[in-house]
């Protein structure tokens, strides 16, 4: 499934086969989302260094600050590496 504003996105500064560390998003085994998107969906954010692999799975992983009171993320986060 493609996202709606790819724009959003961070462009790469290296082509992405240069970039060796990843964060793959997916959703938990009961989330009612995967009938929609599939239950194998997921997505990879790659990176170029551990460090920004990292700064950006914190960023990913904290409590959004437009969240409703008792909102929990379901998602999974997961470092990868080629």
């Amino acid at each position: 499934m493609d996202i709606s504003n790819p724009h959003n996105l961070l462009a790469p500064r290296l082509p992405d086969s240069e970039h060796k560390f990843g964060i793959r998003v997916g959703l938990p085994a009961a989330d009612p989302l995967r009938d929609v998107l599939g239950a194998d969906w997921h997505r990879e954010h790659w990176f170029a260094s551990a460090g920004e692999r990292d700064a950006a799975l914190r960023e990913m992983a904290r409590r959004h600050p437009f969240s409703r009171n008792g909102d929990t993320p379901s998602i999974r986060l997961e470092t990868i590496q080629r």
